[in-house]
Parts: C-alpha cells; structure tokens; sequence
C-alpha cells in the first residue's frame, strides 16, 4: 500500500538549517507530484512546497528562496531543504501525494498523508 514516512524534523536555531526526508513506498515515485504542508499550533493547514515529475517546482510566498524541494526517484525519496528557518515556520510537516501530476493548492485533494514530522525552531 502506498506509504509516506517523514523523517529529518527536530528543534533547530533560527538561521541554521534543517532537511526533511519523505520516504516513499508502495509506488513508483518517478511518476507523480509530492507535496509538503505544515500545520502550526491553533493554525489551519498549508501547503508549503511541492514538485513535479519533470522537477518543476513551486513553493508557497514566506518560504521562497528559503526552503528547497528535491526529488531522488533511484530512492524514492523527497527532500525539503530549509535554510534561514525562522520561528513562524515551526510546525508539522507531512509529504503528501495524490498519485497525480499536479500540485494542487488544496489539501483535500491529497489522498495519501504521511505522519507528519515536527519542526521547532529557536530564536
């Protein structure tokens, strides 16, 4: 069955840097779009990053030229790289998909959900 397992979350300084894993299994990772959303304490849902099968990305306003999604289909793995992390991005973040080629911008239309991984940063 499909799975998402999240990993790489922990507490990290404001200005450090931290990678989010998102291990996939039960399908072909080189075939479809993955998401990442975070949710934040008394805050609803949000899409952050997502990519493509052809590598085309997109990321959400706060965390342009900050975060950076990658894909490595040989080990089904996506990664969010975050650089220049500030308090307002502590959260969970879970990898999601669709198993479609789109990004879209809602969370309803991700089927599959991995269990999500907390990330706290300090000032």
């Amino acid at each position: 069955q499909v799975q998402l397992v999240e990993s790489g979350g922990g507490l990290v300084q404001a200005g450090g840097s931290l990678r989010l894993s998102c291990a996939a299994s039960g399908f072909t990772l080189d075939y479809y779009a993955i998401g990442w959303f975070r949710q934040a304490p008394g805050k609803e849902r949000e899409g952050v990053s997502c990519i493509k099968r052809d590598g085309s990305t997109s990321y959400v306003d706060p965390v342009k030229g900050r975060f950076t999604i990658s894909r490595d289909n040989a080990k089904s793995t996506v990664y969010l790289q975050m650089t220049s992390p500030k308090s307002e991005d502590t959260a969970v973040y879970y990898c999601v998909t669709g198993l479609g080629s789109r990004c879209p911008q809602g969370d309803d239309e991700y089927d599959y959900w991995g269990q999500g991984t907390q990330v706290t940063v300090s000032s």
